[in-house]
């Protein structure tokens, strides 16, 4: 028995498209095209939106303060098991914690007022460097690149080892803090992130800076000591 079916359903499998009825057996169409040889070619795979880099990450090292400003997210949990997301932001050159921001979720408008909030403090930043994530790439934080004459530098996705120094500290982050305390709310998960930022800008010893924690590296740099000796 045929059936009689006309465009478009199924058009690559007739006549080519010329218009005209198609005798085809009853049954489910797949298994009809499979029966023939025949196959749908796969669709493109999604792509997700990159930033666009005014300079090329990979040979990109800070050479003074507010050269480059790194940004990352940390997540985790409160006991409740709602999502906590944290915005992390660092100078690359002298180490420090200089802008966050936690909450239960984290938009471009929340990155661009802890980005205004930095600025506001130490001046802008030649260059910003940061992953893909969609609150990066955002029309907001171009907008606010472009009007503060700042610069980006996107490293590629999933190429977490090129920004290192916020991932670093990231690191540190999530072994002495979040993954060792349960917070009962976002008021105390805040309370707790900041004091932690303190202790790194301020009494934590780091390696790199000469065993200075980083602001005591950033007040030397403005009275350079002579024997400040820096391994960048």
């Amino acid at each position: 028995m045929d059936v009689i079916v006309r465009e478009p359903a199924y058009r690559r499998a007739g006549d080519g498209g010329a218009g005209e009825p198609i005798a085809q057996p009853v049954g489910h169409p797949g298994r009809c095209w499979r029966e023939e040889g025949l196959r749908v070619p796969p669709s493109a795979p999604k792509r997700r939106r990159l930033g666009e880099s005014t300079v090329p990450d990979q040979r990109l090292r800070a050479e003074r303060p507010n050269h480059v400003w790194a940004l990352d997210f940390l997540f985790d949990a409160t006991s409740d098991g709602r999502p906590i997301k944290v915005l992390t932001m660092c100078d690359e050159f002298t180490r420090e914690s200089i802008g966050r921001r936690l909450g239960r979720s984290i938009t471009a408008e929340d990155v661009v007022a802890v980005l205004d909030e930095a600025r506001r403090r130490r001046g802008k930043p030649q260059l910003l460097r940061c992953d893909n994530g969609p609150e990066l790439v955002a029309a907001a934080i171009r907008d606010w690149c472009r009007l503060s004459g700042s610069g980006t530098a996107y490293i590629e996705p999933g190429s977490h080892c090129q920004n290192p120094f916020v991932e670093s500290s990231n690191g540190k982050a999530r072994d002495e803090l979040f993954a060792r305390e349960i917070f009962d709310s976002v008021f105390e998960a805040r309370v707790l992130y900041d004091d932690w930022c303190d202790a790194y800008n301020r009494v934590r010893p780091h390696s790199s800076l000469g065993y200075m924690p980083p602001a005591t590296f950033a007040a030397a740099l403005i009275t350079p000591e002579p024997s400040v000796r820096v391994d960048h």
